[in-house]
């Protein structure tokens, strides 16, 4: 069986049907959206702030009343349940760890107050810990660990309910670019051993490709996109995905806009045997970024003034080896192009 055919059967474990929410007589935060999510997969809910996505995932988990529509797990109708009898857990960009308490007791509080005797709670927080590296520590309290610690006995807390759905609000945020990278790998990792489906909102479009097996972009409460990060960076559907994905210059030509990406956009100058028959436009460079691996540079039509285009319009991203055979330097005028199948049709 392909992998398309697999991907149809899975069930859904999350499905949103025409889900809004208003406040007031204000513009919806969400709009009637429809989303199904598999059972088993790593989803990411992206875009800017106020688009929708914290709200939604908040809808979910029962922490915020839902407008219209429904929310169904595993196709039970879970709209109007109290967060705690949905099925689902939480993971918080603050983590919201208990200061006085120690890990163990952290990881064992819902099941105090659910009346589990005191050993088989420990029991089984301490089972839990032990499966996200930190049984060692059980004892400390959360000013003593680190960010990525704390971020451990917090996931082994919301593991603790055996919820079917896991979600997580902007859980790396928090902490530091190296540890956010390490943090995440350890979140995909935990995914796959567990089987469980993670709905995971962020604002990093670089966190979501790492992570999701499907990423929802947003914007305005509605859904723009959704797909695997291949085909939303390869082939964003309008403008705004493109821009907001980054990594593409969107451009007008005859028929419409296209998206071409920077790193397939070429670059020569004007009358350059390579860029002969190909579309394209001048161009002037305004930035010359070394980024190590490659090199990116800014440009922008001729026409238009510095003080004016604040911003470059358009980037091209250039190998080391390919710029430091072929350099070019701020002001330089230059052609822009690309090949046909380089560049897809961005809807309006």
């Amino acid at each position: 069986m392909n992998a398309d055919a697999s991907t149809a059967v899975r069930p859904a474990a999350i499905e949103l049907v025409s889900l809004s929410k208003r406040y007031g007589d204000a513009k919806p935060a969400v709009d009637g959206i429809n989303l199904r999510i598999a059972s088993g997969s790593y989803c990411c809910l992206l875009g800017p702030s106020g688009c929708g996505k914290s709200t939604t995932l908040r809808m979910i988990a029962g922490h915020e009343s839902v407008s219209s529509g429904d929310v169904l797990l595993e196709n039970r109708n879970i709209t109007d349940l109290p967060a705690a009898a949905r099925g689902t857990a939480m993971m918080f960009q603050s983590f919201a760890l208990f200061p006085h308490l120690s890990a163990l007791d952290n990881v064992a509080f819902s099941l105090k107050m659910k009346g589990v005797a005191k050993a088989e709670r420990h029991a089984r927080a301490q089972e839990l810990l032990a499966r996200v590296a930190m049984g060692a520590l059980a004892q400390r309290k959360p000013a003593e660990l680190s960010g990525g610690q704390q971020q451990r006995v917090a996931l082994a807390r919301a593991l603790i309910t055996q919820p079917k759905a896991l979600l997580l609000d902007e859980p790396l945020s928090a902490l530091d670019p190296f540890l956010r990278i390490q943090m995440r790998a350890e979140l995909r990792r935990w995914q796959q051993e567990l089987g469980l489906t993670f709905i995971h909102v962020t604002h990093s479009q670089e966190e979501a490709m790492a992570l999701a097996d499907t990423m929802v972009v947003m914007n305005h409460g509605v859904i723009e996109q959704q797909g695997s990060p291949h085909e939303i960076y390869n082939r964003p559907v309008n403008e705004f995905v493109a821009r907001f994905m980054g990594g593409h210059n969107v451009i007008e030509t005859p028929a419409g806009k296209v998206g071409v990406r920077t790193d397939q956009t070429l670059i020569a100058r004007a009358g350059a045997p390579e860029i002969a028959g190909l579309p394209g436009m001048p161009a002037l460079v305004t930035d010359v970024e070394y980024q190590g691996t490659y090199v990116l540079l800014g440009l922008r039509k001729p026409g238009a003034s510095q003080a004016v285009v604040s911003t470059a319009e358009f980037s091209v991203m250039l190998s080391e080896a390919r710029f430091a055979a072929t350099p070019f330097a701020v002001g330089d005028e230059v052609q822009l192009a690309w090949t046909p199948e380089s560049a897809h049709p961005l809807q309006s």
